[in-house]
């Protein structure tokens, strides 16, 4: 057998990917394993390094895979919960900091990074906060308690990027089209030509009406639709459909925002 080059399986990659859009059956398949796998709440059996995370591991595979790709200084994500994300994202950016170190030749303090996780959520729980403050990817976290819309902690935040210059913005909080339109307007320019807007739940748009009973979002009011009207006037950015078209199962169709300028 060849072998193949990183370029060549990218090449093969893509292909792939063109092929399973022509492939109805597996895409029905997708399609009805996001419908049932709401109720039973799949997505909230899942752990990174201890700590609960309420993604599909098929988008943990993808933020890695971004993470990776775009090498960010800062990562700015709304929305805490049990703070697996957070996690996630600040053990990425240790694995960076290692690779760089290891290609330098330099020193590397494992409890010293100029890489950064911001999180900002409207109530985080104390017992959260304080299991998020204990983890050892602690020092690369900071947590901002307030709701991500609000414009005193919209101006803090921007306070806070301003020093870094490859940032990467992830949108999970409240679901709402309103609220999300407001936190692309908010975080959305924060984002560095190259790297992405993550807009999760962007699938509300996409699920039977009934879906989310104890929710105040559905069809015609979420992030999808935030993220249509957002990109009808900043041509700046544009969806990454490979990300979603490679996933196939994923709660961000439409939501993988890349900024081209």
């Amino acid at each position: 057998m060849s072998r193949l080059t990183v370029v060549d399986f990218k090449s093969e990659v893509a292909d792939r990917i063109v092929a399973i859009q022509g492939n109805e059956d597996f895409k029905r398949s997708a399609s009805d394993f996001l419908r049932k796998s709401v109720e039973p709440k799949y997505s909230y059996n899942y752990f990174w390094m201890g700590r609960p995370i309420i993604q599909y591991p098929q988008d943990m595979v993808a933020m890695q895979e971004i993470i990776w790709e775009t090498r960010p200084d800062l990562i700015i994500e709304t929305g805490i919960a049990h703070g697996g994300s957070l996690i996630l994202s600040a053990s990425m950016l240790a694995l960076l900091d290692m690779a760089d170190a290891m290609e330098t030749g330099a020193t590397l303090d494992p409890r010293s990074s100029n890489r950064r996780v911001l999180g900002i959520d409207i109530d985080i729980r104390a017992h959260n906060r304080a299991a998020i403050e204990a983890h050892p990817m602690a020092s690369r976290i900071q947590m901002i308690q307030g709701s991500s819309i609000d414009r005193g902690v919209v101006d803090q935040v921007h306070q806070i990027a301003k020093p870094f210059k490859r940032v990467l913005v992830c949108l999970d909080s409240n679901h709402t089209h309103d609220h999300v339109l407001a936190e692309l307007e908010a975080y959305a320019p924060l984002t560095s030509v190259g790297s992405y807007c993550v807009v999760f739940d962007t699938l509300i748009e996409d699920m039977p009406a009934d879906a989310y009973p104890d929710r105040s979002w559905g069809p015609g009011d979420n992030p999808k639709t935030a993220v249509w009207k957002y990109l009808e006037t900043h041509p700046e950015f544009e969806i990454d459909r490979s990300i979603d078209q490679k996933l196939m199962i994923t709660v961000a169709p439409d939501g993988f925002l890349k900024r081209h300028r």
